[in-house]
């Protein structure tokens, strides 16, 4: 994946929930598309909600991918609920706590909850709780088609790999 939506990987229960952090900086090219000044406003940097869908999907991805070893190629099948109150903007850091509902060898369902920690004069700054996301998860390799997928597991990269032994966590894939 060349796109990362989460920076860190704070807490890891496999099998169970994975807590990720991501910092929403000004360095972000897609906060000067999302909204770029005009003759009647000034800039408005944002991270828009589908962006904050896709972080959870990655922390819950990797989350469901952990519980069997990454053996399994786990791709995203369904946004069952996204509900998101608000965007985040440069300052910010979002806290995606992801946890398995179910978990079946066609694949996974999780339920998260999307917190926002914005920053503060004094550096203590609660989070607050700005959405609900809940996903369905298959193993590709389980397909009703019968479809053969190529040995190694295309979907979690070397991004991956890097962000969670970055985060302490061995990456065996």
């Amino acid at each position: 994946m060349r796109w990362m939506w989460i920076d860190r990987i704070v807490e890891l229960v496999p099998k169970e929930r994975m807590v990720a952090i991501k910092q929403v900086s000004m360095a972000e090219e897609h906060l000067h598309d999302h909204f770029p000044s005009t003759s009647n406003r000034k800039a408005m940097p944002m991270m828009p909600m589908s962006l904050i869908v896709e972080g959870m999907a990655q922390t819950a991805g990797v989350l469901v991918g952990h519980a069997e070893g990454f053996k399994e190629k786990v791709v995203l099948a369904k946004v069952s609920k996204a509900k998101l109150d608000r965007e985040a903007t440069p300052g910010c850091t979002l806290r995606y706590t992801a946890t398995i509902e179910q978990f079946t060898a066609a694949g996974a369902s999780t339920k998260g909850i999307v917190e926002l920690i914005e920053p503060s004069a004094n550096g203590q700054s609660e989070p607050v709780v700005i959405g609900q996301i809940d996903l369905l998860f298959s193993h590709l390799d389980q397909n009703m088609g019968g479809i053969e997928y190529p040995e190694e597991n295309f979907v979690f990269s070397e991004s991956f790999k890097t962000l969670m032994e970055t985060s302490g966590i061995e990456a065996n894939f």
